[in-house]
């Protein structure tokens, strides 16, 4: 069992529209405070044998310079690294996919001694988004994705009571309460993407498309 609610609230979805190197971007930004010290919080998401427990496996030089690969996702190169100083940390790469480069970066920032406030921003440019897709899914096509990360690290932590390991998630997905978190997340990016100025209506029917996605069901429901 997870709790599922508390997992879905406990996060922040924000969608905008930037330039990068003189193009218009697609920006997505998730934000969520876990209940650990900045220390351990970066240990978890920079260390291969932690980063696996609740994302992915993932193999290459995690270090300023070198390349990852995550097993059957992305790969990159890690762009910058900055360790924990003054209570904040951060780290960027690129996400190579498909043929395609977007950028990630990963800010954390310390709430007191115990908790640290985590922000991943992912950056694509739209002109490397097919047009079919966007108009389909939206900016939930890979939001709804980072949610289950931040669903996973929030199991690993413990902000979210629960236990799923990351290779039971593809199943998970398709259980009434995998569902439950899918249909919040696609909502919850909907919202977003209303807020960022795109009509009600046609936000959440790209909700609905991405939770049918997500889920295998196509439906809407």
């Amino acid at each position: 069992m997870v709790d599922v609610p508390t997992q879905l609230q406990s996060v922040t979805r924000t969608y905008r529209l930037e330039e990068r190197e003189g193009e218009p971007a697609h920006v997505q930004s998730l934000e969520q405070t876990y209940p650990a010290a900045l220390a351990e919080v970066w240990d978890a998401v920079t260390t291969a044998e932690r980063i696996q427990r609740w994302f992915l496996p993932i193999s290459g030089d995690l270090e300023l310079g070198g390349r990852y690969q995550f097993e059957g996702n992305a790969g990159g190169e890690i762009l910058a690294c900055e360790p924990p100083s003054d209570g904040a940390a951060e780290y960027s790469v690129t996400w190579e996919m498909m043929g395609g480069v977007s950028w990630l970066t990963i800010r954390l920032a310390a709430d007191g001694d115990q908790a640290t406030r985590f922000e991943l921003e992912h950056t694509s440019r739209t002109a490397d988004i097919p047009a079919e897709m966007w108009e389909t899914f939206g900016p939930g096509a890979t939001g709804v994705g980072w949610d289950g990360g931040l669903l996973g690290l929030g199991l690993h932590l413990g902000a979210t009571a629960g236990s799923l390991a990351p290779s039971e998630a593809e199943a998970w997905a398709g259980t009434e309460e995998g569902r439950s978190f899918y249909r919040g997340a696609a909502d919850g990016w909907a919202v977003a993407h209303t807020a960022s100025g795109e009509d009600a209506e046609i936000a959440q029917q790209r909700a609905d498309a991405t939770y049918g996605f997500y889920t295998g069901t196509g439906q809407e429901g």
